[in-house]
Formats: C-alpha cells, sequence, structure tokens
C-alpha cells in the first residue's frame, strides 16, 4: 500500500478518478484540504480544517464489477467501528455505511466506480472522518455531528489514526472480496442503529416506510411493509 498525502485538492475521490489509470491497486490519497468534498447524493462535505481525514482508497479488484464490491463500503464502515471500540468509544451505524457516536455522524463513506467500454478501471472509496474538529465548524453541517476529539475530550494524533485505518482496512480485505458481506455481517447487524424500527427509507425523491426486519445476506434492508410484503432495499439512505 502507498500514502499520497496533499495539503489541498478539490476531493480526494475526484482526484483519484482523474488518476485511476495511473495511481497502482491499494494507493491511497489523502488530502489536509478539500474546496470540494462531497457526500452521497453529490451532498457537500463542510471541510471541518487540516486535522481531519479525508481520504480515498483506490482499489482495482478486478476488470469486472461485482455485486460485492457495493458492500465496500459497509465493510469500511465495520472497520472504522472496531478502531473507535479501541479507543473506548460506542459507535453505531446508521444504514447503508454512516458511522454515529452518540447518535451524531462522525463519519460519511461513498464509493464510485471508473468504467470503460465493460471494463472496471478502479473503484474509489472515499471516507471523510470528523476527527479534530470545534463545536462552531460542527454546527455548519447540516444535521447532527459530532468529532472524536470531542467525544473523547482530547485531540486525537491524525497520522497515527490514518495509518492505523488504513493498515486494518486492508488486514481484511482480500478476505472479504472472497466472502462478501456475509465476512461481516454479524459484525455489521452488532453495531447497527436501525433494527426492528419503523424506518423511512429516501431513494431519491421516493420515501418507502417499513419496519425494519434485518439486513439480508448481501446487505440488503429488509423491510415489512404496510400491506405485509417484504421488500428489500439497496440503495438509498434512513431519512428522519
Amino acid at each position: 500500500m502507498n500514502i499520497i498525502s496533499f495539503e489541498k485538492l478539490d476531493s480526494t475521490n475526484t482526484y483519484s478518478k482523474k488518476n485511476i489509470e495511473t495511481l497502482a491497486d491499494k494507493t491511497v490519497i489523502s488530502a489536509d484540504l478539500q474546496t470540494s468534498g462531497y457526500g452521497r447524493f453529490n451532498r457537500s462535505w463542510v471541510d471541518l480544517g487540516s486535522e481531519n481525514i479525508y481520504m480515498t482508497f483506490v482499489l482495482k479488484p478486478s476488470d469486472r464489477l461485482s455485486g460485492i464490491h457495493a458492500n465496500l463500503t459497509q465493510y469500511l464502515s465495520v472497520i472504522l467501528c472496531k478502531q473507535f471500540e479501541e479507543m473506548g468509544l460506542s459507535p453505531q451505524i446508521k444504514w447503508p455505511n454512516d458511522v454515529l457516536l452518540n447518535g451524531k455522524k462522525v463519519c460519511g463513506i461513498l464509493a464510485e466506480t471508473v468504467i470503460k467500454g465493460n471494463v472496471l478501471k478502479g473503484i474509489v472509496l472515499g471516507i471523510g472522518v470528523n476527527l479534530n474538529a470545534s463545536i462552531e465548524n460542527l454546527n455548519e453541517i447540516d444535521r447532527p455531528a459530532t468529532s472524536v476529539n470531542i467525544e473523547l475530550g482530547h485531540t486525537i494524533n491524525k497520522q497515527e489514526f490514518m495509518q492505523k485505518l488504513v493498515e486494518n482496512f486492508f488486514a481484511q480485505y482480500h478476505e472479504f472480496l472472497i466472502t462478501g458481506f456475509l465476512f461481516i455481517k454479524e459484525d455489521y447487524e452488532k453495531r447497527a442503529s436501525f433494527l426492528e424500527q419503523q424506518l423511512k427509507i429516501g431513494v431519491f425523491s421516493i420515501i418507502k416506510e417499513g419496519f425494519c426486519k434485518g439486513v439480508d445476506d448481501n446487505g440488503n434492508l429488509i423491510l415489512l411493509m404496510p400491506d405485509g410484503k417484504i421488500e428489500k432495499i439497496n440503495m438509498g439512505e434512513i431519512v428522519e
């Protein structure tokens, strides 16, 4: 693995996509400052300062897209949760891949693919972690958010945290690619904040409501709908 660090980028995901042909598999792109960071559904990502994590894993697992690749964000959410737990925190996962501390978002994860013709050139798996942020900056975010330093009451060493996250991610990466979501299903469910609850799921402009019965072996949400039918949701997000 190779970590390439920049002082400033528009976005680590954007840079990685633009340079996917020349970047080696398992390269990690990191930036101290993102001028045009973004999250799922093109939401803007608020830059909280250089002591927070903005980075992207460049992955080239094969030249064909697989269903397992869609679960990489959930795999990364579990890896991050375990690292938080080692620090004495109690994280939860909000489907599909948001990581929460005390019910507030602390991390955003976004995977994007680069495909030319029928060939998968690579997957860019971006993550932003609120590691060392001020309450004032967190208040600029349009939803409840927190940071690790606020939850623990002290500053976190960014380089140590980032290096450990990269090492933890790749430690079981190949096993995950073989087994898929089943490899993390128990760990994922253990930390899930949404099980056995009535949920609203936003899929673009459509809202679906149902009772969450769990997640299936592919990481899809299993909803019991008002008409008694079971529906499996593979995209979207939980809305309040």
